[in-house]
């Protein structure tokens, strides 16, 4: 799966073959029909894979769930991680969603699953009282998660050399955006001052 990744976002999806796949993935053409019917087969179970790993972003194993902040930091890092890596895929799961009813439907389903979730943990902490969201659950979550998506494409084009402290402030920034969002002050951040 990796192999065809690396392929599809090196090449394009029009450009790759099955051939292509095969000799990144060093298996047989034979191999590859044992698993996938064609080329569009894989597509899909990429798109799969990829949706995936954006519902996986907001399953933070060992965070406290009754601590926001940190509910709000491991699952902005992890959804942060997850697009940066697959952000090649993530274009060209865009431009085939305009022509294959299949992968729109799973293009919907990753850009829309991790949303309406956020929202859902936004109204619980809200009808707990833990938290004051400036805006509609809904659109707190799809701020938080534009916002994610724009930091995580700095992060994947930074520089190699600069990229763990790019991904750092990345994650450092939109949690405090959340937490702002979201009416949970972060006792750990520092107000900056306002240029004049």
């Amino acid at each position: 799966m990796d192999a065809a990744e690396a392929v599809f976002a090196r090449r394009g999806y029009g450009a790759t073959t099955v051939a292509d796949i095969t000799a990144e993935a060093e298996v047989s053409r034979a191999g590859f029909y044992v698993y996938f019917a064609s080329k569009e087969e894989i597509f899909r179970v990429l798109a799969v894979r990829v949706r995936d790993a954006f519902l996986a972003a907001q399953d933070v194993p060992g965070v406290d769930q009754d601590d926001a902040r940190e509910v709000c930091r491991a699952s902005t890092a992890a959804f942060i991680a997850a697009y940066a890596q697959h952000l090649p895929l993530l274009r060209l799961l865009e431009q085939q969603a305009q022509s294959d009813d299949d992968v729109r439907a799973l293009w919907e389903e990753t850009q829309e699953r991790p949303i309406h979730r956020s929202a859902r943990y936004i109204r619980r902490l809200a009808a707990e009282g833990r938290a004051r969201p400036v805006a509609e659950p809904l659109a707190v979550a799809r701020a938080v998660g534009g916002m994610s998506i724009q930091f995580a494409r700095l992060t994947a084009s930074a520089p190699e050399a600069s990229a763990p402290e790019t991904y750092d402030a990345a994650v450092r920034d939109v949690t405090a955006m959340f937490l702002h969002l979201l009416g949970v002050e972060d006792p750990r951040r520092t107000p900056r001052q306002t240029p004049r």
